[in-house]
């Protein structure tokens, strides 16, 4: 990236579960799972993104949150906060109670169900990076919101001074590669996939943001570590021999499985907010038995 903007993390940054308890966050869970993924080496750190169930939290869950973890990371890694919706007002304000809490840069979804035409997703983009006191992450992900970014959202969007990055969770790998070549001056890109990490990174991007490592950050830091130092082959064996485990986290809908695993391995509860809920017996058997829990 140009020397105009600051590379937020490279490497892993976990999309961080969120534990609760008896329907509140459960802190105590969180303060030992934030202390487990620094331990393991990983770059960065997001709260309340998909994964931590953040369209489920109200402001003050979401400052409390945030609050929480920057206190508990003490800056030994960035802090990043899931701060998108489908409306852009709405927007600003979850943006404005992460960054209050103390997030180093924000995520951003592309608005869902209402969606947007191909200006709407720029004004709405420039809107909220206009807003933020803190830089600004692109984040695509058609198979979650229905709209698909392309080539000339991102040629347009990376002009703007405080939007740095994107996490590309499109599984389009030409797109990346695209990107990467086109607009890595001016945008960092992330990942959005696990197993596409390596694949992504040997494409030009600089790390991952991940569900799988809530479970295992160690094995994704070192996949991304070799990927920074050029061993691709290496980091290909590691990502294929984690590759089962990867896709059996999206057998039901993210965060379930994820969440339950953690679970099993004594992190958090096995609770979730609705129309999130336990997986069924079924899935809940062979997730047991891929991950030996």
């Amino acid at each position: 990236m140009s020397m105009e903007k600051k590379t937020v993390f490279k490497g892993v940054a976990t999309a961080l579960i969120t534990p609760f308890v008896h329907g509140a966050i459960d802190y105590e869970a969180l303060k030992n799972i934030i202390e487990i993924q620094i331990g393991a080496g990983v770059g960065a750190l997001l709260l309340a993104g998909t994964t931590g169930e953040g369209s489920t939290l109200s402001i003050e869950e979401y400052t409390a949150l945030i609050s929480f973890a920057k206190e508990q990371i003490k800056g030994r890694v960035p802090l990043l906060a899931g701060g998108g919706s489908n409306c852009t007002s709405h927007a600003k304000e979850r943006i404005a109670a992460v960054c209050e809490g103390g997030a180093d840069a924000v995520l951003a979804v592309t608005p869902y169900y209402n969606k947007a035409n191909d200006r709407g997703i720029v004004l709405h983009y420039q809107a909220l990076a206009d807003a933020s006191p803190k830089p600004l992450i692109l984040y695509n992900v058609p198979s979650r919101t229905g709209f698909h970014m392309t080539m000339a959202h991102y040629r347009e969007l990376a002009a703007h001074p405080n939007i740095v990055a994107v996490k590309e969770a499109s599984g389009d790998l030409g797109l990346l590669e695209a990107l990467c070549a086109e607009c890595g001056d001016r945008l960092d890109v992330y990942s959005g996939n696990d197993h596409q990490t390596v694949s992504s990174m040997r494409l030009g991007a600089c790390g991952t943001i991940s569900v799988y490592a809530n479970l295992y950050p160690r094995k994704m830091a070192e996949i991304c570590r070799l990927c920074a130092a050029g061993d691709f082959r290496l980091a290909y064996q590691r990502q294929k021999s984690c590759l089962a485990q990867m896709q059996a986290l999206f057998w039901e809908v993210n965060p379930i499985p994820v969440k339950f695993v953690a679970s099993q391995m004594g992190l958090c509860r096995a609770e979730y907010r609705l129309p999130l809920c336990a997986p069924s017996s079924e899935v809940a058997r062979r997730l047991c038995e891929i991950f030996r829990t």
